[in-house]
């Protein structure tokens, strides 16, 4: 692994070094307000013995390891967009080489930016949580047992959710072969120098037993809630840790443990809501949880944009989908998923969020989800609500086969109907239509928010061909990423894509 894994510490009285990158993205706070957690300040040298010393300072890690994982580069925008734009719900519009092209037009390689700068940032942010584990570990009793357990839960569900944001990127789908193929490197160790570069790649099926086992420490050891609505939406809790294993057990094909997590946190009748924990839930307009302060109930968990800590330039969601100061790289394609009958004409998200009459854009089609710029201050969302309905009703669904499943039903139609007008039993007549219609779902609901190259994937569906751009089979090369050259390079073990 390179040395942008170093941290600014200092280890026994020694320094150790630490990149530009490590510089540009430790952001560790000294006290632990809300404020703080929306806008950390940033340090750049702490001994280990200093930064684990008092209660506050150790808190202030845990918000330093929410900074490193919504980076520009990862969950701050860019992941989100590059799972997009790899569909086929988005047309380029500026041929901007820095803003996605290469990812849109699937012709990056080994040596491109936007593979090497993701990955960069995502084990960046994975060794940062591993050495706040250790840390933790070598100086007990600053902390309870409690609050140690929940920290290390925290640092273990963010770390769970980098390796799936990995292995969902540069590795080939688990259901391709049981995830018997390459993965990425499974780094679960500290690293504070060059020694240890050389690790080989896990299998994909690896990689998530690692995640699931992450899960469910965090599940066990995260609180149930927390005191507001803001660190409800932006602090890991039970109800994350389980949401998010409804996406892993998805991804997986194991569509029993999809419903026996959902269950936990789904009611057995509508108004579907959780009854433990925070009381996640739908709202009613859809509006709403795309608007400040964005911490309804419906948002499970979200990355916070405050002054101190914006996504970066051109890394913000805002700037590739609004064309506000001659930015807004990505108009939505108008055979993508908004010209599907489904998405009908008075659908809330179609009247709330899609936008052709923008002065001065020559009547592209806009997504307007992420407003807020040119500054880009809108929360990242990351698991809502909806998603976790319906990943419930696609795995009911497939488990009935070729009957239709009225719970699963019941359950497409909470998410559907709050925008539009629901499904009739009489419209959907077999079980195959069903999760038709729920795959149809989840294109119109998340759109913008980096699922659909993850479900075309995960149900081994080519990338669809986008005008001036050919359709990705199963079988090409372009259909994952590439490896970065740069790991490679330092990485001996390290195999590339073939």
């Amino acid at each position: 692994m390179k040395k942008y894994i170093n941290v600014a510490f200092k280890n026994a009285g020694k320094t150790l070094k630490v990149s530009v990158a490590a510089l540009m993205m430790l952001t560790v706070t000294v006290s632990c307000t809300e404020k703080e957690l929306l806008e950390p300040t940033p340090i750049t040298s702490l001994s280990d013995l200093q930064a684990f010393a008092t209660p506050d300072r150790i808190l202030a890690q845990v918000y330093g390891l929410y900074g490193s994982a919504k980076s520009g580069q990862l969950f701050g925008g860019r992941y989100l967009i590059y799972n997009e734009i790899r569909g086929e719900n988005w047309l380029n519009v500026t041929s901007n080489g820095v803003t996605g092209l290469q990812t849109w037009n699937h012709t990056n390689n080994s040596s491109s930016n936007e593979p090497t700068n993701m990955w960069n940032a995502a084990y960046l942010a994975v060794n940062r949580a591993n050495l706040f584990i250790e840390g933790l570990d070598k100086n007990p009793n600053v902390v309870d047992a409690t609050t140690t357990s929940q920290y290390k839960a925290e640092a273990r569900f963010l770390r769970a959710l980098i390796y799936f944001s990995l292995v969902n990127t540069y590795a080939q789908p688990f259901n391709k072969d049981a995830g018997a193929s390459l993965g990425v490197p499974l780094r679960l160790k500290g690293e504070v120098g060059s020694g240890n570069n050389n690790l080989k790649r896990s299998t994909v099926a690896e990689v998530y037993a690692q995640i699931l086992d992450d899960l469910n420490f965090a599940e066990q050891n995260l609180p149930a809630s927390y005191s507001s609505a803001l660190l409800n939406t932006t602090r890991a809790h039970k109800n994350s840790a389980i949401a998010l294993k409804t996406r892993i057990y998805l991804q997986m094909s194991r569509w029993s443990d999809v419903v026996t997590e959902a269950n936990k946190i789904v009611s057995t009748t509508s108004p579907f809501k959780a009854s433990t924990g925070v009381a996640n839930a739908l709202q009613a307009n859809i509006a709403s949880v795309f608007a400040a302060p964005y911490t309804t109930v419906e948002s499970i968990f979200s990355f916070p944009m405050g002054d101190n800590d914006l996504p970066g330039t051109q890394n913000g969601l805002h700037s590739y989908y609004v064309p506000v100061t001659g930015i807004g790289d990505y108009s939505l394609n108008p055979a993508g998923v908004v010209g599907n009958p489904a998405f009908t004409a008075t659908d809330a998200r179609r009247t709330n969020f899609i936008k052709n009459d923008i002065a001065g854009d020559g009547g592209r089609i806009r997504l307007l989800k992420f407003p807020t710029g040119p500054v880009h201050k809108d929360f990242v969302p990351v698991i809502r609500y909806s998603e976790v309905l319906l990943n419930l009703a696609e795995a009911k669904a497939r488990l009935a086969g070729t009957a239709v499943d009225a719970s699963a039903l019941a359950l497409l139609n909470a998410v559907r109907g709050r925008s539009t007008t629901a499904y009739a039993a009489a419209d959907i007549a077999t079980g195959t239509a069903l999760v038709s219609a729920i795959l149809t779902e989840r294109n119109i609901e998340f759109l913008g928010e980096g699922f659909r190259s993850i479900d075309l994937q995960r149900n081994l569906l080519a990338l669809p061909a986008k005008p001036t751009v050919a359709a990705i089979p199963t079988t090409s090369p372009a259909y994952i990423w590439p490896i970065p050259q740069t790991e490679i390079n330092v990485n001996k073990d390290c195999l590339p894509n073939p």
